[in-house]
Order: C-alpha cells, then structure tokens, then sequence
C-alpha cells in the first residue's frame, strides 16, 4: 500500500509508533524514525532489522524542541531520498497533573512537544510537499482531544490543538496536493497500561463498548490506511480509533 513512498515517524522507537513504523514497512515504505534518545533508537531499529534485515530503516534523534534541528533532519532525509511523502507526528507526553499542582513549567513542557513540535516537523516538510505537490501529514491526537478528561488539563488543551491544526492545514494545503489528518486513539495496551494491576484495567474494558482495549497494530492501521491512495479523497478528518470510548 506504500510501495516506493518515503516516511518519517517521530515517536516511533515504542509502542504506537513503533507499530505504525512496523506496519510501513510491510507495506513497501522507506522509513525514518525519529526518537528522544540515540540509545532507544538504536533498539528500535535493531528490533526491526532482526525481523526482516531488508526493510530500508533508519533513525535519528533530533531534539525536537528545537526547530532548526527538526528542519535540518526533515531537509536531510528529502535530499537523501529526492521526495517525502509521509509525515507522521506521534512523539508526545501525556498528562494527569491537577490544575493546583500545575506549574507553569510543567504546562509549557506539555505544549512545546504534543503542538511546537508538530509545527516544527510540519514547517519544512510542507516545503518539500508543496515541490512535490503531494504529501501526506497524519498527527497523533488522542479520544480526550474529544471528550476532554478529568484531570492534566495541558495534555487534552495540546490535543485539541493538534486537531486545530489538522484540520486548518488541510483546508489551507488541499491545493497543493497534501492530506492533512488526525487520529485519536484510544486506550491502548501499550507498556504503560500493560503495567497496570487488573483491577485498574477491567473497569476501563467496560466502560469500552468493544469490549477490549485497543493494540497498536490496531491503531497502526488507521495511519497506514490514511497514508496509502486509498484515503485519496480523505483530509481534515480526525479519526477516532477507541471502540467508541467516549470519555
């Protein structure tokens, strides 16, 4: 589905991103994935190649705080290759802080990766979209950039502007060739949620009207979905992947 296309995946070295790197390169892309540290990307990729030594990987960590080093690893892999045709910004932190607790610090470290960071990835690959007149960008929301949460008010306030931003971007960028979308996922069983006791997990699957919690291949399909030319007419959408999880 993404034979000769050119991806890069922020956030991918665990969990969903891992799974959405995964899941190109199964279906024919080039990769490159961007993580926080040289060492969990170094494992990351040798995960990958020791399931298939073939599959055209690589990675970086740029600190993606800062625009000028997301610009210069963005530039640097569209020369490498001669085109970027997928972005996907999944790299974020979550938040459950109460608002008394919050310093204005902690609520800045929240925006500056889950929205700087996105438009900082965004920035340059437009660039080279717009050359190219076409282009995918799909950004990682969550299902509380919907229904909000009960407490860590900075991590759904960061959401919702990551879809402000999917859904402006595609109105602004349909002309030129480039989708523009979201995903929200759902609760998800990565590393963390897999750590929690039973008792915590069970009532979260009940109130999932599936009646499970979602995988990460599950969400990896959607952003594989949205990626490939069978969403050729899709943009602007911010796709809910959480067994219709609500709140």
């Amino acid at each position: 589905m993404l034979k000769n296309k050119v991806a890069i995946v922020t956030g991918g070295t665990r969990g969903i991103g891992y799974a959405i790197v995964k899941k190109y390169l199964e279906n024919g892309a080039t990769v490159v994935l961007l993580g926080s540290r040289q060492e969990t990307v170094d494992k990351a990729l040798a995960s990958l190649k020791a399931e298939n030594p073939d599959w055209p990987v690589e990675g970086a960590c740029p600190d993606l705080g800062d625009a000028a080093a997301v610009e210069a690893t963005v530039n640097a892999v569209a020369e490498k290759y001669g085109r970027l045709d997928i972005l996907v910004n999944n790299a974020g932190i979550s938040d459950s802080m109460p608002t008394d607790k919050v310093s204005a610090e902690h609520f800045d470290k929240v925006i500056k990766l889950n929205v700087n960071s996105v438009m900082y990835a965004i920035m340059p690959a437009v660039k080279v979209m717009k050359q190219q007149h076409s282009g995918v960008i799909i950004n990682t929301s969550s299902m509380v950039s919907i229904s909000g949460q009960k407490s860590g008010v900075a991590y759904p306030a960061s959401k919702f502007a990551v879809n402000g931003l999917t859904l402006s971007l595609a109105r602004e960028l349909g002309p030129d060739g480039i989708r523009v979308n979201a995903v929200a996922p759902g609760i998800t069983s990565t590393d963390m949620v897999a750590a929690l006791p039973e008792q915590m997990i069970q009532p979260m699957i009940n109130a999932i009207p599936l009646r499970r919690i979602g995988t990460p291949e599950d969400m990896a399909n959607a952003f594989l979905f949205l990626a490939s030319d069978m969403a050729s007419y899709v943009t602007g959408e911010v796709l809910s992947v959480d067994g219709a999880m609500r709140s």
